[in-house]
């Protein structure tokens, strides 16, 4: 057992096997088993089983369950970052929402009310979708506590336009209306990863408006890792970031199970390196969404995504950043 002042860390793999024991992500403790108090200040991991905002391929609802059983192989120390980000931190899994799957505004309001009574608690929230329509009530409850943050969002897509089919909540569609509703720094906010055909000259235009940059994908080839990780880090500045992950940034190479995919993407390498350079950052909160485990293979998208939300973890620890 832990000491009573130490974070209760995963299975330990080398007493139970990784295919047995918890089901849990990273096989860390449920949060009801950790004392209330040994929460705050720690990190819940929640799981958003919806998908009711797709406009291609539906199945990101088994996301959840799916990035769960893909983490089984995580360890507890990232020796990059110097960091072990289960023992300097509460980390829990905190479950899985129950969202309406036929009633959008009403599963909205769902994730909203879920991630801020975890706030409230004293935790910060990465969230497992689901598809990438969660986005606006997650930025709702952060923003009710922080104010407008920094949004850093890697995506093949702008995720900023306006409806589809006459519906102004889906996965098209979080960012502008985050943007309309006050909840994003519109001086520091960014696009990472963007890449495909769009619907018109006039949408990236548009998107400038609403208070994003774009790094493309194209740019990790011209410029390399290090050069879009300053950009970034310029554009970010000093102040609260949350960071909002579709996994189809990813060349659909790296992560063929997901719902749009769009070819020319980031590797998983490139993508665990950016996300690593925000070590040391004010991450009030994160997201990995859009996993659809039916469109995946040999587990090779929830493997990525896994670390995804592993190097997330690891950069929310507390601690100085890397030299």
């Amino acid at each position: 057992m832990p000491a009573p002042d130490q974070p209760v860390g995963p299975v330990d793999a080398t007493r139970i096997p990784r295919f047995a024991g918890s089901s849990t992500f990273a096989r860390l403790p449920r949060i009801d088993e950790v004392d209330g108090d040994a929460l705050r200040g720690g990190i819940a991991v929640l799981g958003a089983p919806f998908d009711a905002g797709t406009s291609y391929r539906p199945g990101a609802r088994f996301g959840p369950g799916h990035l769960r059983a893909s983490s089984k192989l995580l360890r507890p120390f990232h020796p990059r970052l110097g960091v072990s980000p289960f023992a300097v931190q509460q980390v829990v899994d905190a479950g899985d929402l129950s969202l309406n799957p036929f009633d959008i505004p009403e599963a909205l309001a769902a994730v909203e009310s879920g991630v801020a009574d975890l706030r409230a608690a004293g935790l910060r929230v990465i969230t497992l979708g689901g598809d990438h329509t969660i986005a606006l009530p997650i930025l709702r409850a952060v923003a009710r506590d922080v104010g407008p943050v920094a949004v850093v969002h890697f995506d093949a897509h702008l995720d900023t336009w306006d409806t589809y089919f006459g519906a102004p909540y889906t996965h098209g569609t979080p960012f502008r209306r985050a943007s309309e509703e006050g909840l994003i720094d519109l001086h520091r906010s960014l696009h990472v990863g963007i890449r495909g055909p769009l619907y018109s000259a006039a949408d990236l235009g548009d998107d400038s408006v609403l208070g994003f940059a774009v790094i493309a994908a194209d740019d990790y080839e011209t410029r390399g890792i290090a050069g879009v990780v300053d950009s970034m880090r310029r554009r970010l500045g000093d102040g609260p970031i949350y960071v909002s992950v579709d996994v189809d940034v990813l060349d659909p190479a790296h992560a063929p199970g997901t719902g749009t995919p769009e070819a020319g993407g980031l590797t998983s390498r490139e993508l665990l390196g950016t996300l690593r350079a925000l070590a040391g950052a004010e991450l009030v909160g994160a997201d990995l969404v859009e996993v659809a485990p039916a469109y995946d293979h040999a587990e090779i998208t929830g493997i990525a995504g896994a670390h995804i939300v592993y190097e997330l973890l690891a950069v929310m620890a507390p601690g100085p950043p890397p030299q």
